[in-house]
């Protein structure tokens, strides 16, 4: 899967169509969907709002604190709802394109989370937390299915057009973080900012929704699930093998280690003297660097012969960027930020790697990709209420901190162990679902 900075998504290689068509018929659907144009519109601004909403709200947590008169373990349970969320209803992304298309499900979904954020700031202290769960629920079909939807209509413009989704999604993510402050502040700073800063990424998903209803006359439908002897490649099966935990486990604590530091950073610089603004702002410089290594990481992991040696530096990374911003001086808060995030996304990067490269072929790392998501999340999910309790207990960040770096600790072991060459042991071949040579260029 790939990611919104840690945000996991399957990787549209990793599926097939169900539908065999021949290049000539495809290539003639491809053109009347959409007009080629609306399709990318829609995509691109579809995975801007895949983000924003969850990194608007890190940078002004106090003062939603003080404003809404919420405790520190409902802050640290609100910042803990997306990632659960994630984890519980990506599932169900399958099942309902296959009664209603992708294209309908995703459309359903922007509706769902206009939905949400409104709800959420309609009456915030009542309505916080319904309504940043049905956005969640919304994200997370929305991070199953676009990618999926990428390669099945424009499998000749996949790499490209995937491209262009993940600069999209690490776009919002960093303008989500830097005019949070800002905007809140022009608002007034009070009740009425913070409902401003709950309910305005309603604007852009609407903006979405609208672009996305040329896309709605179409259908587009996943393959039916497994049936037979590949039911034992299924994802519960990946449970019966060390390998597969293995990367379900250094996907979950790098998602971990993302939100924690995601949720609680900001406020970690405030309480050390930053301005709000100045702590939103390296918030968007750690997405920056994440979204940079998250792209390169992956391409550098294929030329190599394992990558062990990656998951070191990356981890590496991560912790001298997470130790030294917490603890250095603030004059290097920036560059150390920025390393951080180049160190979670290098983690991230390897993640969607090994769900690719630890299976023996698409239809095992479908599975493996789907059983490293779901717990993976159920996992980071745990992370931005642990720190936050940590710190409500202590009423410092060393602690706290401290258990993040014993994440990255964590993380380099599982990320060594995932990182050998070698492939989940499944039963033999089995036949895709298309034939590669139906489906055009695999991406």
């Amino acid at each position: 899967f790939v990611s919104c900075a840690g945000l996991a998504v399957r990787s549209p290689g990793m599926r097939n169509s169900a539908v065999q068509e021949s290049p000539g018929r495809r290539a003639r659907v491809a053109r009347r969907f959409g007009g080629g144009a609306l399709l990318l519109a829609g995509i691109l601004l579809l995975a801007v709002n895949l983000c924003a909403a969850i990194t608007s709200l890190p940078p002004i947590f106090p003062e939603l604190r003080d404003v809404l008169h919420i405790s520190t373990a409902e802050e640290a349970t609100l910042a803990s709802v997306p990632v659960l969320c994630f984890g519980l209803f990506s599932g169900a992304a399958a099942p309902l394109s296959r009664m209603l298309g992708e294209e309908r499900v995703l459309g359903a979904a922007l509706a769902l989370l206009a939905g949400g954020l409104l709800l959420r700031s309609a009456d915030p202290p009542v309505l916080l937390f319904p309504g940043t769960i049905v956005a969640s629920a919304a994200i997370a079909l929305m991070n199953v299915l676009l990618p999926s939807l990428i390669k099945r209509r424009r499998p000749e413009r996949a790499g490209l057009l995937i491209g262009l989704y993940l600069l999209s999604l690490s776009g919002g993510a960093v303008v989500g973080a830097l005019i949070a402050v800002p905007v809140f502040t022009a608002a007034g700073a009070g009740t009425a900012a913070a409902r401003l800063s709950l309910g305005m990424w309603a604007l852009p998903a609407l903006l979405a929704a609208a672009m996305w209803l040329p896309q709605l006359r179409y259908r587009t439908l996943p393959p039916a699930p497994a049936a037979g002897g590949q039911r034992r490649r299924g994802v519960l099966a990946m449970g019966r093998h060390a390998l597969a935990w293995q990367v379900l486990a250094f996907m979950g604590l790098q998602s971990l280690s993302y939100y924690a530091t995601l949720s609680w950073f900001p406020t970690l610089f405030r309480d050390r003297g930053m301005s709000a603004a100045a702590a939103g702002g390296l918030l968007a410089l750690m997405n920056l660097g994440n979204a940079v290594t998250a792209l390169l990481i992956p391409v550098l992991a294929q030329r190599a012969r394992d990558q062990r040696l990656l998951a070191v530096i990356s981890m590496m990374m991560t912790g001298a960027g997470l130790a030294g911003a917490a603890f250095g001086p603030l004059g290097a808060a920036a560059p150390l930020v920025f390393l951080l995030g180049l160190g979670q996304g290098a983690s991230l990067g390897l993640g969607i790697f090994y769900t690719m490269a630890r299976a023996p072929d698409p239809v095992a790392a479908a599975a493996l990709s789907a059983f490293a998501q779901s717990g993976g999340y159920l996992l980071a999910s745990t992370g931005p209420l642990l720190i936050g309790l940590l710190h409500s207990v202590t009423g410092g960040w060393a602690v706290p901190v401290g258990a993040l770096l014993g994440v990255v600790v964590l993380q380099l072991i599982t990320g060594w162990l995932a990182g050998r060459a070698r492939t989940v042991p499944v039963p033999g071949p089995v036949p895709l679902a298309a034939p590669e040579g139906a489906g055009g260029r695999r991406p």
